[in-house]
């Protein structure tokens, strides 16, 4: 940092277990990645290329090639994962993540119905070749999944491998952890906490008061994810208190 404060909430280091933050890159041009990189790289955790982003996005390898050189690790978004999936090619996209070299890859459910023991089979078959992040939760915001299957079902995708388990909300965060309103469901949150660790969570929470609300409830270093990257510079002033929102949350009274 480029001063000194005292009374700020200590942030873990990368590579960390907690405190991570997942950025969401729905098309950045090669100059735009490394122009985001320049000034946020040590916020980065990792890098998802949104859902199917990857398929159409063109110098595919040279802005990989950045993130690489960066020392940020990226994966393909889970709705690639399910096209393959669906079209009954899951050898195919093992072979894709082997050709870009993608250490990560994300397993979901939230696009197709899926039978959740063949899903956990998919996690432990990847997670032997790379590191699985698996997501529970719908993108259809009439699905409401009740708070004991959301525990159930990520804490059967962590037994069978998943490194961490993403709380969907899709891009606009306003579907499973959220109402169509951006309204955080608290009571959901707060009842998975009682039973699945904060640090193996990464909450899907694009917009402002969502991080705010997740950074109240956990701590600076709770998960985050679905973080666009003009917002990964705000959301470090605000989970270290440097921002109207968290300003006296951190504060010795």
């Amino acid at each position: 940092m480029h001063y000194f404060l005292d009374n700020l909430p200590e942030r873990t280091q990368k590579p960390r277990e907690k405190g991570f933050t997942m950025v969401m890159d729905k098309g950045l041009s090669v100059r735009q990645a490394e122009d985001f990189l320049s000034v946020s790289a040590d916020h980065v955790d990792i890098i998802k290329l949104g859902w199917a982003t990857s398929y159409v996005t063109a110098g595919l390898e040279d802005k990989l090639n950045v993130f690489r050189a960066a020392g940020i690790p990226f994966y393909f978004g889970g709705t690639l994962f399910e096209a393959f999936a669906v079209r009954n090619k899951f050898d195919d996209y093992r072979k894709l993540l082997d050709k870009f070299q993608v250490p990560f890859a994300e397993v979901s459910d939230g696009s197709l119905d899926m039978d959740h023991d063949k899903k956990c089979e998919y996690i432990t078959e990847l997670s032997k070749q790379v590191t699985v992040l698996s997501e529970v939760g719908s993108k259809d915001e009439e699905k409401i999944i009740p708070p004991y299957k959301w525990i159930e079902l990520m804490q059967k995708e962590l037994d069978a491998g998943a490194w961490k388990v993403i709380g969907e909300a899709r891009e606009g965060g306003n579907v499973g952890l959220f109402r169509s309103s951006g309204e955080v469901r608290s009571g959901l949150v707060q009842e998975i906490l009682t039973k699945i660790p904060f640090e193996k969570i990464i909450w899907e929470a694009p917009q402002k008061a969502q991080q705010v609300y997740f950074i109240k409830l956990v701590g600076a270093n709770v998960n985050l994810g679905n973080i666009s990257p003009e917002e990964l510079i705000p959301l470090e002033t605000i989970r270290l208190g440097l921002r109207g929102d968290t300003f006296s949350h951190f504060l010795d009274k």
